[in-house]
């Protein structure tokens, strides 16, 4: 049986929105856009959550209404029937509305594609995966900017950092790309294969949430910055000067390389963001660990090291091993066509904290 809504918390949650609501009215408040960007954010999560009880109340009362005229002329027994049924609906809407979020859903993402076992077919799945979340993307109306990547000669990619960014102030990247982290397996006969054999090979998928400067502080004395050449497929020089840039967080060991752009300082800056969303990453992984089980039902994280889905090119089928999720359109999903399968990790995650929330 499913719990009850919550009323004193949609009453704490109608007032914050009208306080939001009255901020971002107020244009002193966008002098300063870290802040607007917060309260828009904010406001975005929130309206869903008002405009469904909104909805509620005002179909309970034309329920009481349709009930009454009933009771006159049965004829009117459909109509409250209808809104019985639209009752039911908003109250599992707002349910789920009101399950605890990751707070990282408005956020945007760093997203990695590296390739794995399998040599230059893992290289060339890799660039194709790349080629896929660039045309999810565009897709959803996202902004992407690749900050670095590695070529191969036939054509494939080594690895590739993509930054994500939403063009509205709520971001739904993080909340539907965060599922995207993981081993990718592909099942296809490769170009260069002459007996026609199917060839099994990997590439690996992380996805973190851009971290903003205010929520990463980073002191420049922690920083080791080296700077060489860029370097292309077959290791000839790209540009003569030394502009790639390999950045060292030294109290973490973390290490981070680019060398996209033909600027040093602009290679810097892109590594300066990738370190960020590493470091937010490994230190909220580490406040999950040490939380406890209430906290991790809520703020949910990939294990990256899962493999999470296989791309059959022969039967053109993608299966997701997590939800056992199955479709036979891989020609649509490698061109963009994510909805589906994302949608169904989404409903899965729903529906376990659903059913958490109703057994408590």
């Amino acid at each position: 049986m499913s719990r009850p809504i919550e009323t004193g918390k949609l009453s704490e949650l109608q007032l914050e929105y009208a306080r939001v609501e009255k901020a971002l009215s107020d244009p002193a408040v966008h002098t300063d856009q870290g802040n607007a960007r917060t309260l828009g954010r904010r406001f975005a999560e929130l309206a869903p959550i008002i405009a469904a009880a909104s909805e509620l109340q005002t179909v309970h009362g034309d329920l009481g209404a349709a009930r009454d005229l009933v009771a006159e002329d049965p004829a009117f027994a459909l109509e409250a029937d209808a809104l019985t049924a639209r009752i039911a609906e908003l109250e599992a809407r707002l349910r789920e509305l009101l399950l605890p979020k990751d707070p990282n859903d408005g956020k945007d993402v760093i997203l990695e594609v590296k390739a794995g076992e399998g040599g230059d077919e893992s290289a060339l799945f890799a660039a194709d995966l790349v080629r896929m979340y660039l045309r999810y993307a565009e897709r959803q109306g996202w902004s992407t900017e690749v900050l670095d990547d590695e070529p191969t000669d036939l054509g494939g990619i080594k690895s590739s950092t993509i930054a994500v960014r939403s063009r509205k102030a709520d971001s739904t990247v993080w909340a539907r790309l965060k599922y995207e982290g993981g081993v990718h397996r592909v099942q296809r006969v490769p170009a260069t294969e002459s007996q026609g054999r199917i060839h099994t090979s990997a590439a690996g998928v992380l996805v973190l949430p851009e971290a903003e400067d205010v929520e990463v502080d980073i002191d420049p004395n922690d920083l080791r910055i080296d700077v060489f050449r860029s370097s292309g497929p077959g290791g000839q020089s790209v540009n003569t000067t030394d502009s790639a840039v390999r950045i060292t967080h030294l109290p973490t060991g973390t290490v981070v390389s680019m060398q996209n752009e033909k600027s040093q300082l602009q290679n810097r800056e892109a590594g300066l963001r990738v370190l960020r969303a590493r470091l937010l990453a490994a230190a909220q992984e580490h406040a999950d660990a040490a939380a406890s089980d209430a906290r991790r039902s809520q703020v949910r994280t990939v294990d990256r090291s899962e493999r999470v889905r296989t791309y059959n090119f022969a039967e053109n089928r993608i299966s997701d091993h997590r939800v056992g999720f199955k479709a036979y359109n891989l020609d649509q999903v490698l061109d963009g066509a994510l909805d589906d399968v994302i949608d169904a990790l989404t409903q899965a995650d729903n529906d376990a904290l659903l059913a958490g929330a109703d057994s408590e």
